[in-house]
């Protein structure tokens, strides 16, 4: 291991205490089992990819619908446009190195209001990360000759977002909240699992974990910011709604899934 690599792992716990204690059950270690087998690694690495994605979907969503202009709304579905079409319309493989470089803040959504600056700003890095990560984890498909090949969404997020309520800024608060156990599982499955992978793999989960881990500390201040109240019981709720998931039986393997029900 080098100096850099045992450096970086120094730092895991420290990066990591803040998710356990946020998070309110462990991984199982029934998924791990099923995930660390060797036949799963396309389905895994195929889930994580639409995962990135769909993470900086819901960030670009957030800013189109609270407080981007018409401009700045555009610069970011054109951002995800490549994206999406490979993803999800079964469009071309496009260059996805030279999109990244594309990625700037040449044009940006603007407010002049403060906490609608502070969503913006970190949304749009969240986004930026998002997409690398994407970019990532089809290089290592790529180098693996795992084809990409579309599949169902997990019940996961859906069953976090039944709980939200439909009336602002309620549904912000709780939305923000949602993304704050996405992004905080993420974090915890990388970790858990990376033990388990082989050596370039657990090199990358393990890069990923310090963005998710912020990525969950912005979504909770958000939503602190934006509510009257204390979050705390929202937040516990959603804790509680979000171990269900995690905890319980799921008839499909995903990256955020439950249990296995069966063992394929």
């Amino acid at each position: 291991m080098s100096i850099r690599d045992r450096t970086r792992h120094m730092h895991y716990p420290q990066i990591l205490a803040p998710v356990l204690t946020f998070l309110q059950c462990p991984t199982p270690q029934a998924w791990i089992h099923q995930a660390r087998s060797p036949e799963h690694l396309p389905l895994l690495l195929t889930d994580h990819l639409v995962c990135e994605l769909k993470a900086a979907q819901t960030a670009m969503l957030l800013v189109r619908k609270y407080v981007a202009d018409k401009d700045g709304a555009d610069v970011l579905l054109a951002w995800l446009q490549p994206y999406e079409a490979f993803a999800f319309r079964g469009g071309p493989e496009p260059d996805f190195a030279a999109l990244q470089k594309q990625i700037g803040k040449s044009v940006m959504p603007k407010t002049d209001d403060v906490w609608g600056r502070q969503l913006i700003d970190s949304m749009v890095l969240l986004i930026k990360e998002e997409l690398h990560h994407f970019w990532q984890v089809r290089e290592i498909m790529t180098a693996r000759d795992i084809p990409y090949v579309k599949i169902t969404a997990s019940r996961y997020a859906k069953g976090m977002l039944k709980e939200v309520r439909t009336h602002e800024p309620l549904t912000l608060i709780d939305k923000l909240i949602c993304g704050a156990y996405i992004e905080a599982r993420s974090c915890e499955r990388f970790a858990a699992l990376a033990p388990y992978l082989d050596d370039d793999l657990q090199r990358f989960y393990l890069s990923l974990l310090r963005s998710e881990a912020r990525h969950y500390q912005d979504y909770l201040a958000l939503a602190q910011q934006v509510s009257d109240d204390d979050i705390t019981p929202r937040v516990r709720h959603f804790g509680v709604v979000e171990a269900a998931l995690i905890s319980t039986p799921d008839a499909e393997f995903r990256f955020h899934s439950g249990i296995p029900s069966h063992t394929a």
